[in-house]
């Protein structure tokens, strides 16, 4: 495998004809070790002898009425149709003797997050899951889940578990593009598996306002939006979704974007929202809002506007305060006092949070329209998050955000082309965990260094939650911590695309000559967008270069395999323009393939120019495009 002149790119291979004798496909086919692969991996895991077989399991025993619900929907999710039996000393008595699973509320020490810690210890006859609080009931029964991998049994183990950070967030931008409820309601679902606990709901945009709002209908508007129209979500399905959060420990945030992103409103009540009248008209909706809504916390945004009425966000943050919630704003953003929690979204929010008296959340490249599958689980795995390796009196947490300002053909297509499951669970096990390596990362490392053998363990972790628990679900990843790479470079080509040098030469054996670079991964960035922040291969890429990437790969027997390949990523949070016909790249990139030259896809839209932000991206990434097939 021989690229040319690659930024990024891209080369995964999986088999899809196979004969009996083959090597195993570059890709999912690493064996699983026996122990069952937990996400996030619990703080203290001490595997012990015997299992505990759900099938001989007589009752589930409870010392709460509360865990009764907690019970229900883990017998849901395991099929199973146990009793749930009540006792205030939470000691089985009808079934003393039988295998048991007790569910406590009693005393977890903890070193922080004792609402969520939990106790988890299995042996042959009985599993004993205390807590301090239902939640961390929850916490528990997610891990008892993925403790029954085969024929219904958990094998013995010790586990004192608790978050590292206090908010693990997801968010979805549903302004810009509708989601439908069932939609949300399965990204839930996959945040409750892997324990994070805030479900961000980006309601208003310039697009469209999609918040129901009593007394201005006008606001939901088909005439008002300029997407999807018509698609908003009444006051009945916001609710529905709160309870729906609630029911699974996850708290919903509701952001309503002012004084910025606000064209929508503009639209439909004929003024600014900073004018006395759109003032007005905000705090009357925020009064709505906040007395419909049972939520602690409103989002209002504040980013990207210039703050022309300095009483604007003051008096909109009165009027939440004033209904005892809390309000966080981006940051950078407007004008905000040390009560308003900041939400970091670039660097020079950073800023504001050095004043020790404000608390904030951090999204700082994080956005996974920015990212593409593989890099996306290699960035945040090894995040630090906030720059600190555990929540403080200042650093609340986290969030993943989902941003898509390009328009989509089908609402799945925001799960797939921004890998939405694979970025939860692994971040997921980030801020649960904790720790992380520092700075912001595009690639996973050398071989020998401690965060590449670390990212390669939980890989096999997550590779083996893809095949389970994910079969029916979008999870465009591969397992890549074994693909390797030889970068040769800079050669100075003076601007012309067309230079080549001696690694195109005829003779060359590039193979087997000594690498500049040595790479891993299925894509490798060279350089990312937002360097010096963000490192990737090249600790300082030259204008004007060239560099070649070479790779080998082994099969036992002639045979058909399927090419994932390209060369720039584009990102959703934009739109840049479209490879030109005949060509991967505007760098006229080249891919060869035991020598023979490798076309680019029949792009079904080449040369598109930038910008056209309505027209869906459908084949210029290559996890969301048929795969090219080639011999070997």
């Amino acid at each position: 495998m021989f690229l040319h002149r690659p930024v990024f790119l891209a080369v995964v291979m999986m088999a899809i004809a196979q004969p009996a004798g083959n090597a195993q496909p570059v890709g999912d086919a690493r064996p699983r070790g026996e122990k069952p692969a937990l996400i996030p991996l619990p703080q203290s895991l001490e595997w012990t002898s015997g299992s505990f077989s759900l099938d001989r399991c007589k009752s589930i025993v409870i010392n709460d009425p509360r865990l009764r619900e907690e019970a229900a929907r883990w017998l849901k999710m395991t099929g199973s149709d146990i009793p749930v039996k009540y006792s205030a000393t939470g000691i089985p008595s009808i079934h003393a003797r039988k295998p048991v699973i007790r569910l406590t509320i009693g005393e977890v020490n903890a070193p922080m997050g004792q609402n969520e810690a939990y106790r988890l210890i299995v042996t042959s006859r009985e599993v004993a899951l205390t807590a301090n609080t239902p939640h961390g009931i929850s916490n528990g029964l997610q891990t008892l889940y993925q403790l029954m991998v085969r024929e219904n049994r958990a094998p013995g183990c010790d586990i004192t578990d608790y978050p590292a950070y206090r908010w693990r967030g997801y968010m979805v931008d549903v302004g810009r593009n509708y989601h439908s409820v069932s939609q949300l309601k399965q990204q839930i679902d996959v945040m409750a598996k892997y324990k994070l606990n805030v479900f961000h709901f980006h309601l208003t945009e310039n697009v469209a306002w999609r918040l129901q709002v009593k007394k201005y209908p006008e606001l939901t508007s088909a005439a008002s939006m300029t997407r999807n129209k018509g698609k908003f979500y009444t006051i009945e399905e916001v609710k529905e979704l709160i309870r729906y959060c609630r029911d699974r420990h996850i708290m919903l945030v509701p952001e309503i974007d002012m004084p910025g992103h606000s064209e929508a409103f503009a639209r439909a009540m004929g003024t600014d929202m900073q004018s006395e009248e759109g003032l007005s008209i905000v705090k009357e909706i925020l009064e709505e809002v906040c007395a419909t809504y049972d939520l602690p916390y409103i989002h209002i945004g504040a980013d990207e506007v210039a703050v022309r009425n300095e009483d604007f966000l003051p008096e909109v943050t009165g009027v939440i305060r004033s209904h005892e919630k809390q309000v966080i704003a981006w940051a950078p953003g407007g004008n905000y006092d040390d009560g308003v929690i900041r939400h970091l979204w670039k660097d020079e929010g950073a800023e504001e949070v050095k004043n020790p008296l404000v608390r904030y959340i951090d999204s700082r490249y994080l956005y996974l329209s920015d990212m593409d599958p593989q890099t996306t689980v290699v960035t945040i795995f090894q995040r630090q998050l906030g720059g600190k390796l555990q929540s403080d009196s200042s650093l609340l947490g986290a969030e993943i955000c989902l941003w898509d300002d390009r328009k989509v053909t089908r609402e799945s297509d925001h799960l797939t082309m921004n890998a939405a499951y694979p970025a939860i669970v692994t971040f997921g096990e980030r801020s649960w965990r904790g720790g992380g390596y520092e700075g912001v990362n595009y690639y996973i490392g050398p071989d020998s260094s401690a965060r590449a053998r670390d990212f390669a363990a939980f890989e096999e972790r997550l590779i083996a939650h893809k095949r389970k628990y994910f079969t029916h679900l979008p999870f465009p990843y591969v397992r890549q911590s074994d693909i390797h790479w030889k970068l040769f470079g800079p050669f100075s080509n003076d601007g012309n695309l067309d230079a080549a040098f001696w690694p195109e030469e005829s003779g060359s054996v590039i193979a087997d000559s000594i690498a500049d670079i040595r790479a891993t991964g299925a894509t490798v960035w060279l350089w990312q967008s937002y360097a010096p922040q963000v490192n990737a291969w090249l600790s300082g890429p030259a204008e004007n270069t060239t560099w070649y990437a070479s790779g080998r790969f082994w099969s036992d027997a002639d045979t058909t395999i399927s090419l994932w390949a390209e060369f720039k990523n584009l990102s959703r949070s934009g739109a840049d323009a479209t490879p030109p016909e005949g060509e991967w790249d505007y760098k006229r990139s080249r891919l060869w393939l035991n020598g023979t030259l490798i076309s680019p896809p029949e792009w079904k839209f080449p040369g598109r120019p930038p910008g056209l932000l309505e027209e869906p991206m459908v084949d210029e990434g290559y996890y969301y495009r048929p795969p090219a097939t080639v011999r070997v």
